[in-house]
């Protein structure tokens, strides 16, 4: 057993190969859950999410208004969390409500005071709310390789969710060293490294007809060069008495 610096112990790699790739995690899930539910050890599946990106999803318009309702809100909620705990030691209905009331009452007031202030500093330069969250372009299932004829045949077997888009893995992702799943659409396109020898033989030739161009225009400036040699000796000659 190996461990890590931080002292847990570190699980041997795993020689995993390409089952299938989705274009959404739904769908990368649902094919764990249909290995899953065929009795599958899916603790030897992964699903790899790929070309991840970040999106921020703007959600709307932001003003000093907004900022301060928005503060408001939170700060009430607040208030009325802290309102309950406090009125646990009292013994008077009366004092409970009270105490409570008065918690969200100024719970509300510092949290809109905050919500405007805080927006009012950043001098409208972000004058919009918005949602953040990563995202991958790509969500691959990757097995085990001894067990990864067992998992395509189960997987071809279950049922195509609605929203699938089985996507081809990019070359840039690297080759791909067995078949994926061919069953119906819910099979991955066959990828691999694209084959280059043609381009490779292709850009040989065009360096090769550079360097003989290059070649031809070094010739042609030399004779140029004696050209004009010649003509200032037969003028020199021309001269002399």
């Amino acid at each position: 057993m190996q461990y890590s610096p931080a002292g847990g112990p570190v699980r041997p790699a795993v020689d995993r190969r390409l089952l299938v790739s989705y274009d959404n995690y739904t769908a990368a899930q649902r094919a764990v859950d249909t290995l899953s539910d065929a009795g599958f050890p899916v603790e030897n599946t992964a699903i790899v999410g790929s070309d991840l990106r970040l999106e921020e999803t703007v959600t709307g318009r932001l003003t000093n208004g907004r900022a301060a309702l928005s503060g408001l809100i939170t700060g009430a909620v607040f208030g009325l969390i802290v309102g309950l705990f406090l009125g646990l030691f009292t013994s008077a209905t009366t004092s409970f409500f009270g105490l409570v009331l008065w918690s969200i009452l100024w719970g509300a007031i510092a949290g809109a005071a905050f919500g405007f202030t805080s927006h009012a500093f950043t001098g409208g330069t972000r004058d919009f709310s918005s949602r953040s969250s990563i995202v991958a372009g790509r969500y691959d299932v990757l097995v085990a390789s001894p067990m990864l004829d067992q998992a395509q045949a189960l997987l071809q077997g279950g049922v195509q969710p609605a929203d699938t888009v089985v996507v081809q893995r990019p070359p840039s992702a690297g080759p791909v060293t067995t078949s994926p799943v061919t069953a119906g659409d819910t099979a991955p396109q066959a990828t691999g490294y694209p084959v280059t020898e043609d381009r490779v033989e292709t850009r040989v030739d065009e360096a090769r007809a550079e360097e003989a161009r290059a070649d031809e225009a070094r010739a042609d400036e030399v004779r140029a060069e004696e050209a004009r040699d010649d003509d200032r000796a037969g003028l020199s000659r021309g001269r002399r008495p």
